[in-house]
């Protein structure tokens, strides 16, 4: 018979994992769904963290046996009611009413949503999930910073091989000269005293009273020696040490993005899943991160996540004026020899006449020996998609990008229109990790 093993392992709040699990399974659709509509409200930094969900409590319920209403005789027993009569009219509840409390529920049923929160890896696993990336880049990018060991002081227990020898001694110090133990001198001068005393051949009656003392004196020392040992367990002090995540060194992720009229809601919401994909990878391998957020039409500015995302602006498009922001930025708070820099740019591809060359000056003078990659995606259309079949083929923007590819292998070049369409982008600078592993 083959085995069956149950899994009764408890998750942090002391419910069973595997009734967790199966309730993931069955409510996966509107989970999902609530995950990537919180995505749009989230920071590119703060995704990965564990978030409170809320979906249809009709995705809690569990088949149950009840009676059938059409059939049958049933007798009731109801509580007192002084309201109504036998033969009176019950009217129909509004809609909306009961649920939340004092609030109505917001879909105008009568049921109340279900609250719960996703751990940090649940959240990722969604997201992954819709990105379509392969099972070892999900385990790569959910990994843990690598470690080490560092002093974090002292600890009165541990091995002897940690042993802190000068501060034990310290303190078996101060503790024998607070409890004023006697020291070797006063012992070995005692000892001489009694040595020259009992060498007498005819003691005087002052020298045996002197004999006595003198003895008194050395058992009185001694017995305090005893009890005042010269190192005590109290004493005993040992090296401790903790773990903390090794620096690899610091980095900064510029995001650039056009923010035009022809850039709507679809294409930003692709642009940020790239972004935070990007984010998620370098967040593994820096401690430190910073990301700096330049929007552009025919002028371009720094601005903040909120504004970059869901400000609309009017106007034409002059790609070249990101770069030149981003280089001042850059020269202003991030040395290339004190930071690693990345570059992510997202459009749909327009830009003014003559304007892609610009970009290719800038790019080959300016930023390509100094960068560690550069990343640009061009989010079209599914039907732009079928035309663009041939990479070589394109907007002005794109062709011109092309040719910075050839030159430069830390520049990527792809165009999307899924989700699923943004991790070959991401294949490059995942790949010396793969050959790692594979080794």
């Amino acid at each position: 018979m083959a085995p069956h093993f149950i899994d009764r392992r408890l998750n942090p709040k002391g419910k069973s994992l595997g009734n967790r699990q199966r309730f993931l399974r069955r409510a996966k659709g509107q989970i999902r769904d609530a995950v990537q509509k919180s995505m749009k409200k989230r920071k590119v930094g703060d995704f990965d963290k564990g978030q409170k969900i809320n979906i249809s409590s009709k995705s809690t319920e569990e088949p149950r046996f009840r009676f059938s209403r059409q059939g049958g005789e049933r007798d009731f027993v109801h509580p007192g009611n002084k309201e109504f009569m036998e033969g009176d009219e019950i009217k129909k509840p509004r809609q909306g009413a009961g649920g939340r409390g004092k609030k109505a529920s917001e879909s105008g049923e009568d049921e109340d949503d279900f609250t719960f929160t996703l751990t940090q890896d649940e959240v990722l696993d969604i997201f992954f999930e819709d990105l379509e990336l392969p099972n070892l880049v999900k385990t790569s990018l959910k990994e843990l910073t690598t470690t080490s060991w560092k002093r974090a002081g002292l600890t009165t227990e541990g091995s002897p091989t940690n042993l802190n020898l000068m501060r034990t001694m310290r303190n078996a110090f101060g503790r024998r000269l607070a409890l004023k133990r006697p020291s070797n001198e006063e012992v070995s001068a005692l000892k001489e005293r009694l040595f020259e005393l009992e060498n007498i051949a005819q003691p005087t009656e002052k020298q045996r009273a002197e004999r006595i003392d003198v003895v008194q004196q050395l058992e009185d020392l001694e017995a305090k020696r005893k009890w005042i040992p010269y190192i005590d367990p109290i004493d005993v002090r040992f090296n401790t040490y903790e773990q903390y995540p090794v620096p690899v060194s610091r980095a900064v992720m510029f995001c650039l993005m056009d923010v035009s009229g022809s850039m709507g809601e679809r294409e930003k919401d692709l642009a940020k899943r790239f972004f935070m994909l990007l984010h998620l990878f370098l967040k593994r391998r820096y401690e430190r991160l910073d990301v700096v957020f330049i929007r552009h039409t025919h002028e371009a500015q720094e601005v903040d996540e909120d504004t970059f995302f869901y400000s609309r602006q009017s106007g034409g498009t002059i790609v070249s004026t990101a770069i030149e922001e981003m280089l001042k930025v850059w020269k202003d708070r991030y040395a290339p020899e004190e930071w690693n820099i990345y570059v992510a740019q997202a459009s749909d591809g327009y830009t003014q006449s003559g304007d892609a060359a610009r970009c290719v000056e800038l790019l080959n003078s300016d930023v390509m020996p100094f960068s560690q990659y550069y990343a640009y995606i061009e989010i079209l259309d599914e039907r732009e998609m079928e035309v663009f079949a041939d990479e070589d083929q394109g907007a002005e923007l794109w062709r011109a990008y092309r040719t910075v590819h050839r030159d430069w292998p830390n520049f990527a070049t792809k165009r999307i229109a899924r989700p699923q369409d943004i991790f070959p982008v991401f294949r490059e600078l995942f790949s010396k990790d793969l050959e790692a592993v594979k080794k």
